[in-house]
């Protein structure tokens, strides 16, 4: 029974087992609220003990806790299959050719529709079988670079991405997806976009806000946007999620402005203090930004070496020096802060950011309110911090103001070329001005009224 009831535990655990009910039986449970029907679903071993999940017949989950359940009885079974039909992925000569790297997420999954259970889907003839639009697209490849959950990701797993990056390129590939969830693709895309050098073919992250056991997924539709974009002439680490919650078009946003700004919502990532480098509708791609890299035969290279021990601090009220003290005494090289206002700290963390700048760590200052820049020449407390030799990171995200200090801590330990890399635009990390709409676009106005 145990093995049937895997990722189950306290008193959930022990109703199922009480009533003889395993994973995939279809039950009904009645409550004081209402009465259900669904099948039991497996759990992780990190879910919240008590409960009992199941999939209603609309195709939705629900977690039940079993101290509100007054009536619980198996009236079936849906086993799942998880071996989908593969249909042999087509290849023509007039397309071209697109690698799909993994690392998890829910992107390339997709739905049971016996049981309604979300199964992996990652070779070509298992995507071509869920999303059959992509052999209309690109001859695709498929590899599992590693499966993790995205709140999961490392420095190091950055630099395999890199390295496998660089050897799709190099070896003839036309475009490169990622597959990616989306709690961290901000800081892999930032990442990538500093780690590879001389990019001449689009990198593109994807994921889904929604997995595909919903009706309101994204999951297919991001992944056809993203395919198409990695096809175009961008070449550069972008991200490729929905724009709108109608489904109708997907942003393009380059890897070192892009933000995920909202927890659940499907048109969650956002571009920083600009607009998106572009939009993608129906399989037609209008490009924004006239700034960007263009797709050219440069041989790519992967420069991976990255520093780990740097650390990324938000500023509040209250800090004080054992924070910041506890890097100095781990041996931390770099500390990224994100300041309030223009980029502060309480005077309280002085003495220690003036002793961790005296024993060689680099302090990047960046701002919490994400849009806008440093501006620490305007208070005497911004100056008092670029006195003691703190680093002003203009308008860098925090996300993105730790990966380039890990990045270019790794590639010289030199304290003047600490701070000239630190100040130059390797990845369009900097811009120029914050744009007046960039607080808030809409994209579908702007296409109206012809400002884009």
């Amino acid at each position: 029974m145990t093995e049937n009831l895997k990722g189950y535990k306290g008193k959930g655990k022990e109703l199922l087992e009480k009533n003889k009910i395993n994973i995939w039986d279809i039950i009904q449970i009645k409550t004081g609220e209402g009465d259900y029907e669904g099948i039991v679903l497996p759990r992780t071993e990190y879910s919240a003990p008590d409960y009992i999940e199941i999939k209603l017949e609309n195709n939705y989950n629900i977690g039940i806790n079993a101290s509100d359940i007054k009536e619980i009885k198996k009236i079936g079974k849906k086993e799942a299959h998880y071996k989908i039909p593969e249909k042999t992925f087509p290849k023509s000569k007039n397309l071209p050719n697109i690698i799909l790297l993994g690392t998890g997420g829910t992107v390339a999954s997709r739905l049971d529709y016996t049981t309604g259970a979300v199964i992996p889907s990652f070779t070509p003839g298992e995507l071509f079988s869920a999303v059959p639009e992509l052999a209309d697209i690109c001859n695709l490849e498929t590899e599992i670079v590693f499966e993790i959950l995205s709140e999961n990701m490392r420095p190091e797993y950055w630099q395999q991405l890199a390295q496998k990056v660089e050897k799709a390129v190099n070896s003839g590939k036309d475009g490169v997806v990622i597959g990616h969830g989306t709690d961290t693709m901000g800081f892999t895309a930032a990442a990538l976009s500093f780690m590879l050098r001389d990019l001449s073919i689009p990198v593109v992250l994807v994921g889904s806000q929604r997995s595909s056991d919903r009706p309101s997924s994204d999951a297919a539709l991001n992944l056809i946007n993203a395919t198409t974009v990695a096809t175009s002439g961008i070449a550069e680490v972008v991200v490729c999620m929905l724009g709108s919650s109608a489904h109708d078009y997907g942003l393009i946003h380059r890897g070192t402005l892009v933000r995920k700004m909202h927890s659940s919502v499907r048109n969650t990532f956002r571009t920083i203090d600009d607009i998106p480098l572009g939009i993608i509708r129906e399989g037609k791609i209008k490009i924004f930004k006239k700034d960007y890299r263009k797709r050219d035969k440069s041989e790519t290279k992967a420069q991976t070496n990255f520093e780990k021990k740097i650390a990324l601090i938000y500023s509040y009220p209250g800090m004080n020096n054992e924070i910041i003290e506890f890097y100095i005494d781990k041996g931390y090289k770099g500390i990224a802060i994100a300041g309030t206002g223009l980029g502060h700290v309480s005077t309280e963390v002085y003495n220690s950011i003036e002793r961790a700048i005296q024993e060689g760590i680099t302090i990047l200052m960046t701002v919490q309110t994400l849009h806008g820049f440093t501006g620490m020449n305007v208070y005497s407390t911004g100056r008092e911090l670029l006195n003691m030799g703190v680093i002003p990171g203009r308008n860098l995200l925090p996300e993105t103001g730790y990966v380039k200090l890990g990045w270019v801590l790794g590639q010289t330990s030199e304290p003047s070329q600490i701070k000239k890399l630190l100040l130059e635009n390797i990845a369009g990390e900097f811009i120029e001005r914050e744009i007046p709409i960039a607080f808030n676009y809409n994209i579908d106005q702007l296409l109206k009224d012809k400002k884009l």
